[in-house]
């Protein structure tokens, strides 16, 4: 028979009470062990299996950790330059870019930091159209309003920095040379009407005709007489991104000269260029210094010479230093040049520095300085002056 039924009505609710009694005495246990979880989390119900135990199908498999090994400085990542378009786009740049002139140009480079090089007329007109900003691993270049003025080169280049010493890399630039069409300015503007360029013997000339569009069509013209100049690549070559090139300039380069270019049915003229030749020297000159005598009495005359033997029709300049200058004795010299014989074209170029009654005050060091186009050369002798000889008693 049911316990239930065996007590009657109070019995069953004698023992629904007991039930009820058993039920809240449980849940204060189980209260009691979850606080005590709480403030003692060493205190663990189900064990927990180690962090550097992984388990696998074929078992626990213990992962030693490896030692650790000095910090060295990483590598620093490559520059790499790209153009950033609209929408969060980037594209990689090549040699050249094209962006249309009132367009706005931003270019990055990764590197932290990096810094930026662009065309002169920016550098020296800041009107504020240009902004630079360095974030944490890359640097922007911003250009807005832009106009052909803005054509020539742009370029960016990574900092090696260490604590607080940077210097810059110049051989890991990255360059690109971006063009600004304009439709009514085929050449870069410019705000001299001539700009006068020296012919050099020994080194190569440009003519700067810089276009805004690459598709121009650029030639070289001369204005008196007026005629083509022909570019062959080899005496005359032309660079879109530079203008035209005279390798080897001669004489016969000389005289006043203009670029014409033409895009569709728009046709302009250059600036004018007033070339100049100058037959420049190959190296710096090498005087020789001699005096006349290395001992000289008081009261005689003394003559120290320098000569620099070199190219023909090359300028030779010649400056002193001797010890009478201390005191103000003035500098009188004698300058001549002469032609050398021989197969090539030679010239002796001399100065001499002339000592009339010589003074205890002229005993010292002479010093000549040669100089040319390409630099200068110093060469010195030492002069002592003796005391006159005292006349015999008869």
């Amino acid at each position: 028979m049911p316990l239930a039924n065996l007590f009657g009505s109070k019995g069953r609710l004698v023992l629904c009470a007991l039930l009820i009694c058993a039920v809240i005495f449980e849940l204060a246990y189980c209260q009691k062990d979850a606080q005590e979880q709480r403030t003692n989390p060493g205190r663990k119900t189900k064990p927990s299996i180690p962090k550097l135990v992984r388990s696998t199908k074929k078992g626990p498999r213990a992962v030693t950790a490896k030692p650790k090994i000095k910090d060295t400085p990483a590598a620093p990542a490559q520059t790499f330059l790209t153009q950033v378009l609209n929408r969060g786009k980037f594209k990689k740049v090549g040699d050249t870019l094209s962006v249309q002139t009132g367009d706005t140009l931003q270019l990055r480079c990764r590197g932290k930091p990096v810094q930026w090089s662009v065309p002169t007329y920016l550098e020296e007109d800041d009107d504020g159209r240009l902004r630079i900003v360095q974030h944490e691993r890359y640097g922007i270049l911003t250009l807005v309003n832009t106009t052909g003025a803005d054509t020539g080169e742009y370029s960016c280049y990574s900092m090696y920095c260490e604590d607080t010493d940077c210097r810059k890399e110049y051989d890991k630039a990255i360059k690109v040379f971006v063009f600004f069409p304009d439709p009514q300015e085929l050449f870069v503007p410019s705000s001299d009407y001539y700009e006068v360029i020296q012919l050099r013997t020994n080194w190569p000339t440009l003519l700067p005709c810089q276009v805004t569009s690459p598709g121009a069509k650029v030639s070289l013209h001369r204005e008196y007489p007026p005629v083509d100049v022909a570019v062959d690549g080899t005496e005359i070559s032309f660079n879109v991104k530079k203008g035209f090139t005279i390798h080897r300039p001669r004489p016969y380069h000389a005289g006043a000269l203009f670029c014409v270019a033409s895009l569709g049915n728009l046709r302009q003229s250059s600036t004018k260029y007033m070339l100049i030749y100058v037959n420049y020297p190959m190296a710096p000159p090498a005087p020789v210094i001699q005096a006349s005598l290395s001992s000289v009495t008081v009261g005689e005359n003394l003559r120290v010479s320098c000569s620099v033997l070199g190219e023909q029709d090359v300028a030779v300049e010649f400056t002193w230093e001797y010890p009478g200058l201390q005191i103000g004795r003035p500098l009188y010299t004698q300058d001549s040049i002469s032609s050398v014989g021989g197969g090539a074209a030679r010239q002796q170029c001399q100065s001499i520095l002339l000592v009339d009654e010589v003074r205890d005050v002229d005993q010292g060091t002479y010093t000549c300085t040669a100089q040319n186009l390409q630099g200068a050369k110093s060469v010195s002798t030492t002069v002592k002056v003796v005391p006159k000889a005292k006349p015999k008693k008869p």
